[in-house]
């Protein structure tokens, strides 16, 4: 399949900042991005991950046109995003978690009226994506209320639904959930999961919240420093490192705690164990045989390593190991 993005050796520099009546040392420039290369294809659902200051932030505005790379090329649906600007914006969606793109003291409706007559939206069309919306996003409840009124996550809906009125065929997502309680997040992961699947919608999504990532993405793109450190399908991800698993154990009775082989005790109470163990080095059933000639066991779980804790380890690894082909797929 043909790529819709297509970022090629793409270097964005900030010149270092010069003052201009106090003497001081020549500054050095800051390298935001460094070499960054990838595709995506149509339909996907991609994750674009990193801590703070990593690069994402402007990879992103490169991507949308804001920004212009120093060296490198950028293809985004057979345009340049920022010599095609204005032609570029009719098939690209925002939305910013901590921003609007809504009025704030008109009612919803009257925003996404607004937004139709700017992108030109043929009438039938709009009223067909409204109903559409209003259907899969409960938009019923407050589309008359000013958008000053609405809670974080009815603001989240509507402009969820202004970014794709005008049927995008690429929406880029920036924190989309955040604040919002555990039912809003909830929807609206439903609804992008909606309209990639009925519209080959492809998203870009960038966030910390990697309950979002698990549930909508299925290919994560990590970067730190400015550099790409892994690409590749999330589900491989989370099997390549998951290197440890923790066992939970309920006791009958107050435990003492004894060396276990082949685990490693890293939490405890009077009535409850927790031991991170490495499966690749000792099966769970023989752990639980080494556990149960000791203790006497009420109950056993089994929790997985998180994403969460996966990639925090992938942003704490020697750089030599991030940007070894192992974590860097392409």
């Amino acid at each position: 399949m043909n790529p819709i993005i297509k970022l090629e050796n793409i270097h964005k520099i900030y010149p270092a900042q010069k003052r201009m009546f106090f003497k001081s040392k020549q500054g050095t420039d800051n390298t935001a991005v460094s070499n960054m290369s990838f595709a995506i294809s149509e339909g996907e659902m991609v994750a674009f991950l990193g801590p703070n200051g990593a690069g994402k932030t402007t990879t992103i505005k490169m991507m949308s046109g804001i920004l212009v790379p120093t060296t490198g090329e950028i293809n985004v649906l057979n345009m340049n995003p920022h010599k095609n600007r204005k032609a570029y914006a009719q098939h690209i969606g925002v939305v910013f978690g901590q921003r609007t793109q809504l009025w704030w003291d008109l009612p919803l409706h009257e925003s996404f009226e607004f937004l139709s007559y700017i992108y030109k939206i043929p009438k039938k069309i709009y009223k067909k994506n409204l109903d559409y919306f209003i259907e899969l996003l409960e938009l019923d409840q407050f589309i008359y209320s000013r958008v000053r009124e609405l809670s974080l996550g009815q603001r989240m809906r509507g402009d969820i639904a202004a970014a794709l009125l005008h049927e995008p065929k690429l929406l880029f997502l920036d924190e989309p959930t955040i604040g919002l309680d555990v039912l809003a997040k909830k929807r609206i992961r439903e609804f992008l999961i909606q309209i990639n699947k009925e519209k080959k919608t492809t998203l870009i999504l960038t966030t910390h919240d990697m309950d979002d990532v698990i549930h909508i993405c299925n290919r994560i793109i990590i970067i730190d420093n400015g550099q790409k450190i892994y690409d590749g399908d999330i589900h491989r991800f989370l099997e390549e490192n998951r290197t440890y698993r923790t066992l939970v154990v309920d006791l009958f009775e107050k435990s003492t705690v004894t060396h276990i082989q082949g685990a490693e005790l890293i939490k405890e109470t009077d009535y409850k164990l927790w031991f991170k163990f490495d499966p690749k080095y000792i099966k769970i059933s023989d752990l639980i045989a080494n556990i149960s000639a000791i203790y006497k066991i009420k109950d056993l779980s089994i929790q997985d390593t998180t994403i969460d804790e996966i990639v925090r380890s992938i942003y704490e690894a020697p750089k030599s190991k991030m940007n070894s082909e192992e974590y860097c797929k392409q």
